[in-house]
C-alpha cells in the first residue's frame, strides 16, 4: 500500500496534465530496442526516428522536448481485471493476509477493533483453503461482541460475518456466518458503505497509484452498477482509461440505453468506456467452488464435490447471445477445467467475440479452442504464485495444466494480464515477474515449463501492443531499467520514470 500513500502525499489533487505535443529524445524503443526520437501530438504517436537519422528531422516548432537519457519507452500497461472500489477500500480495512487459521483471524479482529463504536468493522484478505479450522460466526461473536464484523476473503468469493452483522444484512440465524459466491455478494451490497464521494476519492487515488506503476488502462469488474458509477466519476478525469463492466442485473437497462462495449461514458472526452458483460460459470479455488471434472479431496460423494455451477449452460448461452446481439461482449468467469469447457462451448454456440476470465485449470483438449474461437484469455499471473500451495492440495496431480500460460500461448491464444485487485496488488510488474519466474519467494519455479519470456509477458501486460508505432495511441510508459536486463527483483519493483495516457502525463516529473 506504500504506492497509494506516496502518491497521495505527493500530489493529492493531481489530475492528468493538458495534452500537448512532445518530442521525446534519446529514448530506447522497447525492451532491447534502439535509441530513437519519438513525437506525440493529439493523443497519438506521430513520428518515430532512429537516433542516427533524427538530425534529418528537426523538432517541430512549439513542441516540448524531453531528453530521456536512454530510458526505455514501452506501450502503456493495462490491468485487464480489477475491482476498483474493492481495491481502493482494501487499504482502509483490517488486513487479514497471512493468517493461518480462523482463530488467528478472530484474534486479529479483537486486537484491531479500535474504538469506532457500532460501525461495521471490515476486514479483507483471509484464505481458508488450507486452514485447520473453519470460519464460524461464534468465533467473531466472542472476539467482538455486539459490533458488526464483515470479513471478505482474498478471492472476493466469500464473506465471514458475526451475528450482529448477519442481522444488519437481513440474514439473522444463518448457521455459520460464512457466505459464498452470489450470496456473499448480495450480503455485502446490503451492508453500509462509505459515501459515494469518499469512494470516488479513494478510487481517484487508486488510479493515480496505478499510473505510477505504468498503468494506462483498466477493466473495472466492480460488482454493482459500474457504468453509472463511472458516469459520475468521469467529470473528474481519471488517471487511467477505464472499461466499466456490466452485470446481468443491469443488462436490460444497458440494452435499453443502447450501450455497446466500447461506447464512451460520461463527460465529453472521457477516458471511460462501456466494458464487457460479466458472467459466471463457477466459483474459486480457495473456496473449493471452482467447477472441476474431478472431485476435491475430502469432498467425494458430497453435493459440492466438483465445485458449483454458478450459471446453467443454457442460461449462460442465452445471456451471451442476447448481449452480443446488441454489441455487448461477454467476459465469462471460469476457473475450473469443467467451467472452462462450459464457457468455451457457449462461445462456440453463440459465435461472438469476448473473454474468459482466469482460466486457471484447463482440459488439454480445450487449449486450442481459445484461438479457434477468438476468445481472449484474461489471466492473473500473481495468482499462480499465490495459490501454488492450495492448488497442489486441491488439484493434486493436475497442476501441470493449471495457470498454463505457456501452453495457451503456444496454442495461439491471446493473453491479457490483470491482477484481480484486491486479490493481488494492482501492479502490472508483479504480474510480469510472476509470469516470467513462476515464483515470488525463495522456492524454485512452480511448473517452470509454463514460464513466459519477458517480451511475451510485456505484450500480455499491454493488451497485445508489441511496440511503439506511428499512428498508435499515445499511451506510453518510460522505465529506468531495460526489462530484458532486469533480474527478478528489479522486474518486480521496476522503477517507472513517467507514464502518459492519451498524450497527457499522468505520472512523472513533467
Amino acid at each position: 500500500m506504500a504506492d497509494f500513500e506516496s502518491v497521495e502525499r505527493e500530489r493529492p489533487d493531481r489530475v492528468p496534465r493538458p495534452r500537448r505535443a512532445w518530442t521525446l529524445q534519446r529514448v530506447r524503443l522497447g525492451a532491447g530496442g534502439p535509441v530513437a526520437r519519438v513525437r506525440v501530438a493529439d493523443g497519438r504517436v506521430t513520428h518515430v526516428h532512429l537516433d542516427a537519422h533524427a538530425h534529418a528531422h528537426p523538432v517541430e516548432a512549439g513542441d516540448r522536448t524531453l531528453d530521456l537519457d536512454g530510458r526505455v519507452l514501452l506501450p502503456g500497461l493495462w490491468d485487464a481485471h480489477v475491482h476498483l472500489a474493492e481495491w481502493a477500500a482494501a487499504r482502509h480495512r483490517l488486513d487479514l493476509a497471512g493468517t493461518g487459521s480462523a482463530r488467528a483471524v478472530a484474534d486479529l479482529v479483537r486486537a484491531g477493533a479500535g474504538d469506532e463504536g457500532t460501525a461495521v468493522l471490515y476486514g479483507y484478505g483471509f484464505r481458508d483453503g488450507l486452514w485447520p479450522d473453519a470460519p464460524h460466526k461464534s468465533l467473531l461473536d466472542a472476539a467482538l461482541p455486539g459490533r458488526p464484523v464483515a470479513l471478505v476473503s482474498a478471492d472476493l468469493h466469500a464473506v465471514w460475518l458475526n451475528s450482529a452483522c448477519l442481522a444488519l444484512a437481513g440474514r439473522p440465524g444463518h448457521p455459520t456466518g460464512l457466505l459464498r459466491e452470489h450470496e456473499a455478494h448480495e450480503t455485502l451490497s446490503a451492508l453500509p458503505t462509505a459515501p459515494a464521494a469518499t469512494v470516488d476519492r479513494w478510487i481517484a487515488d487508486a488510479c493515480r497509484a496505478a499510473a505510477a506503476r505504468g498503468v494506462t488502462g483498466v477493466i473495472d469488474f466492480q460488482y454493482g452498477d459500474t457504468v453509472t458509477d463511472w458516469e459520475r466519476r468521469s467529470a473528474a478525469p481519471p488517471a487511467v482509461r477505464v472499461a466499466a463492466a456490466v452485470y446481468p442485473s443491469r443488462l436490460d437497462a444497458a440494452l435499453a440505453r443502447g450501450l455497446r462495449t466500447g461506447d464512451a461514458v460520461g463527460a465529453s472526452g472521457s477516458l471511460v468506456r462501456v466494458g464487457p458483460l460479466k458472467l459466471f460459470t463457477d466459483g474459486s479455488l480457495n473456496t473449493r467452488t471452482a467447477l472441476c471434472h474431478d472431485p476435491y479431496p475430502g469432498l467425494e460423494g458430497t453435493d459440492g464435490a466438483h465445485g458449483i455451477e454458478e450459471t446453467a449452460p443454457a442460461e449462460l448461452t442465452r445471456l451471451m447471445r442476447l448481449a452480443s446481439a446488441h454489441g455487448v461482449e461477454p467476459a465469462v468467469h471460469a476457473i475450473g477445467d469443467r467451467a472452462n469447457t462450459v464457457a468455451l462451448d457457449a462461445f462456440a454456440a453463440v459465435h461472438c467475440r469476448g473473454r474468459i476470465e482466469h482460466a486457471q485449470l484447463l482440459d488439454p483438449e480445450d487449449l486450442p479452442r481459445f484461438a479457434e474461437l477468438g476468445v481472449t484469455v484474461g489471466v492473473q499471473p500473481r495468482h499462480a504464485t499465490d495459490d501454488r500451495d492450495v492448488a497442489d492440495h486441491h488439484w493434486a496431480g493436475r497442476t501441470g495444466r493449471a495457470f498454463a500460460y505457456a501452453d495457451l500461448l503456444a496454442a495461439g491464444a491471446r493473453l491479457e494480464f490483470g491482477s484481480d485487485a484486491p486479490v493481488s496488488p494492482l501492479d502490472p510488474w508483479l504480474a510480469i515477474a510472476s509470469a516470467v519466474t513462476r515464483t515470488d519467494d525463495a522456492r524454485p519455479a512452480w511448473h517452470p515449463e509454463q514460464r513466459l519470456s519477458v517480451p511475451d509477458a510485456l505484450v500480455a501486460a499491454a493488451r497485445g501492443r508489441r511496440g511503439i508505432r506511428v499512428g498508435g495511441t499515445a499511451d506510453l510508459v518510460v522505465v529506468d531499467v531495460d526489462p530484458l536486463a532486469a533480474d527478478a527483483g528489479t522486474l518486480r519493483a521496476m522503477p517507472v520514470h513517467a507514464t502518459m495516457t492519451d498524450g497527457r502525463w499522468t505520472h512523472g516529473p513533467y
